[in-house]
C-alpha cells in the first residue's frame, strides 16, 4: 500500500489502481485496515496525501473488498505479529496469494495452502504485464 501511493510508476500502484476490476478479489480484516491507516497516516512517511484521501482509500477498500471477521487462536506464527494479521486473514479468506514485497517474512505459509509473490509476480500471473 505504501508502494503504491508513493510512487504511480511501479507494480505496486498498478495493483492498486485495478482493485475494482474483478480480476482478483481483496480481503480485509478490522485489524488490518487499523494498521493500513496507522502507517499511511505516519508524518514521516511524506505521502502528499491529505488525511481526508487517505480516509477516502481506506472506506473503497472496505466497500469493494471481501470483508473478514478474524478469531486469534493460533498467534503467533510468523517473526512479525502484524505480518500474522495479514497471514489469518489470508487463512481465513481462502486466498491463494499474499502480495507483498517482504517475501521473506513469510516464510512457512505454504503450510497454509499460501503462496507470497510480489505485487510484479502477482500482475503476471493475472495476466496483467
Amino acid at each position: 500500500m505504501v508502494a503504491a501511493l508513493k510512487s504511480n510508476k511501479g507494480a505496486s500502484y498498478k495493483l492498486l489502481s485495478i482493485i475494482d476490476e474483478e480480476k482478483f478479489q481483496i480481503s480485509i480484516s478490522v485489524s488490518l485496515i487499523f494498521e493500513y491507516e496507522d502507517v499511511l497516516k505516519r508524518e514521516d512517511l511524506d505521502l502528499n496525501l491529505e488525511t481526508e484521501d487517505i480516509d477516502s482509500m481506506l472506506d473503497y477498500i472496505c466497500k469493494i473488498a471481501d470483508k473478514r471477521e478474524i478469531f486469534y487462536l493460533w498467534r503467533p506464527y510468523l517473526k512479525d505479529p502484524k505480518d500474522d494479521l495479514i497471514l489469518e486473514l489470508a487463512v481465513e479468506s481462502e486466498s491463494d496469494f499474499i502480495i507483498t514485497y517482504n517475501k521473506k517474512d513469510f516464510e512457512g505459509i505454504n503450510k497454509f495452502g499460501l503462496q507470497a509473490l510480489t505485487p510484479k509476480e502477482f500482475l503476471d500471473k493475472i495476466g496483467e504485464i
